[in-house]
C-alpha cells in the first residue's frame, strides 16, 4: 500500500485514460470509467490498483490478483481473473514503470517553504545543527540530536534519543528509539530497479519505505534503499559498519552485524544474530538463516541454513572452503617444485 506520509496520489484515472496513457486498447467488456487510483504488485493490488504481470506463473495456471486492471502480454491476458481488466502491452514491467509515474509521486520539499515548516512536530530536548532542513509533517522525538546540514524528507518520523550525524539524508523512513545514523549516510532513497526496453533500460519507481527499529546503528557513508513497494526493514539492535549498501526490500532480523563494505542485494532475508565480515556480498533474493557467520570477502550466491559458517567465493561451508584452499595450495606447491626440478 502506498503510504500517504511519503507519497502523493496523482489520480484518479479512468480505465479509458489509463489505457491511453500506456498505449493499450481499452478492453472490451469492461467499464471504461473504472477508477484507477494507484499501483501495486500483483499479490497486493486491490480493485482500484494497476498491476502488471511480466510472465505467467511457473507450472501454468491462472494469474492470481485482485487488481482492477493489469498490464499483460497478449498471450497471457486470458490467464487473468475475469473481473480484472487486461491492458495488453509488449513490455508490461517497463510500461508499468512509466504508468506508475503518472499515478504516484514522492512528496518533496516546497522550494519556497521554510527550513522548518509549521507542520513539523518536535518534542523536548531536541538539538538541530546549523543548516538542518526538515520537510512537511516530520516528527522528531525528545532527546534526539540532528547534525549540521542534514536533510529529513516529508513525513519522516524519528524516535527518542536518536543521534543523526552531519550531512545525513533521510526519506520515506520510520525510525525507532535510540537509533544512530553516522555522518554522510543516506536512508530511504530509491533502490536500484530497472526494466529493460527496446530503447534501453528505464528506472522503475520505488514506492516503499525504510523501517529502522530501536537501537539500530548505521555507520558513515552507508546507503539503505527504500522498498520497491513494501518495506526495507532492520530489526532491533542491528549494527551496520561504514560503506555498506542495503538494497530495496531487504529484511534484517534482530542483532544482525555487517562489517565495512558489505553489499546486500535486493529482497534478501537475513535472520537474527547473523554476522558478516568485511566486504561480504549477497546476491538478490537470498535467505540467510539465524546465527549464520560469513567470513570476510565472501560472495554469497545461494541461501544458507541457520547456524552454519560459510566463506569463500562463491561462498560454501567454512570447513569445505578451508579444505579446498589447503588442497589448492598443496597442488600449486607441488607443481612449482616439479617445474623447478625439470628446469634444473
Amino acid at each position: 500500500m502506498i503510504d500517504p506520509r511519503f507519497y502523493r496520489l496523482l489520480g484518479p484515472k479512468s480505465l479509458r485514460d489509463m489505457a491511453h496513457l500506456v498505449g493499450a486498447p481499452c478492453p472490451d467488456g469492461y467499464d471504461p470509467d473504472l477508477i484507477v487510483t494507484a499501483c501495486a504488485p500483483l499479490h497486493e493490488a486491490g480493485p482500484q490498483d494497476l498491476a502488471f504481470c511480466q510472465s505467467p506463473p511457473k507450472g501454468g495456471g491462472s494469474i492470481v490478483t485482485q487488481a482492477g486492471a493489469c498490464l499483460v502480454q497478449a498471450d497471457h491476458a486470458g490467464l487473468l481473473p475475469h473481473e480484472v481488466a487486461p491492458l495488453v502491452v509488449k513490455e508490461p514491467r517497463a510500461v508499468f514503470a512509466k504508468a506508475a509515474q503518472g499515478l504516484v509521486a514522492r512528496r518533496d520539499f516546497d522550494p519556497n517553504g521554510a527550513a522548518i515548516p509549521a507542520s513539523v512536530k518536535l518534542e523536548d530536548r531536541i538539538v538541530l545543527g546549523r543548516g538542518v532542513v526538515l520537510g512537511e509533517d516530520v516528527e522528531i522525538g525528545s532527546g534526539t540530536t540532528i547534525g549540521p546540514n542534514t536533510v529529513i524528507g516529508p513525513g519522516v518520523a524519528i524516535g527518542r534519543d536518536c543521534r543523526i550525524g552531519a550531512n545525513v539524508t533521510l526519506y520515506c523512513a520510520l525510525i525507532g528509539d535510540r537509533v544512530t545514523i553516522s555522518s554522510g549516510s543516506v536512508v530511504g532513497e530509491a533502490g536500484f530497479g530497472v526494466a529493460p526496453t527496446a530503447h534501453g533500460p528505464i528506472d522503475v519507481p520505488q514506492l516503499g519505505r525504510v523501517i529502522l527499529q530501536d537501537e539500530v546503528s548505521i555507520g558513515s557513508l552507508c546507503a539503505v534503499d527504500r522498498g520497491a513497494f513494501g518495506d526495507t526493514v532492520m530489526g532491533i539492535g542491528c549494527k551496520i559498519d561504514n560503506f555498506t549498501q542495503i538494497a530495496h526490500n531487504c529484511q534484517l532480523g534482530r542483532g544482525v552485524v555487517i562489517a565495512a563494505f558489505g553489499g546486500i542485494s535486493g529482497s534478501c532475508e537475513i535472520g537474527d544474530n547473523v554476522m558478516m565480515g568485511g566486504r561480504v556480498g549477497l546476491g538478490d533474493h537470498i535467505q540467510i538463516g539465524a546465527g549464520v557467520v560469513i567470513a570476510a570477502g565472501s560472495g554469497v550466491l545461494s541461501s544458507i541454513p541457520a547456524g552454519e559458517s560459510w566463506g569463500g567465493y562463491p561462498a560454501r561451508p567454512l570447513r569445505q572452503w578451508m579444505k579446498e584452499s589447503v588442497l589448492l595450495k598443496k597442488m600449486a606447491t607441488t607443481k612449482n617444485e616439479t617445474s623447478s626440478k625439470s628446469g634444473a
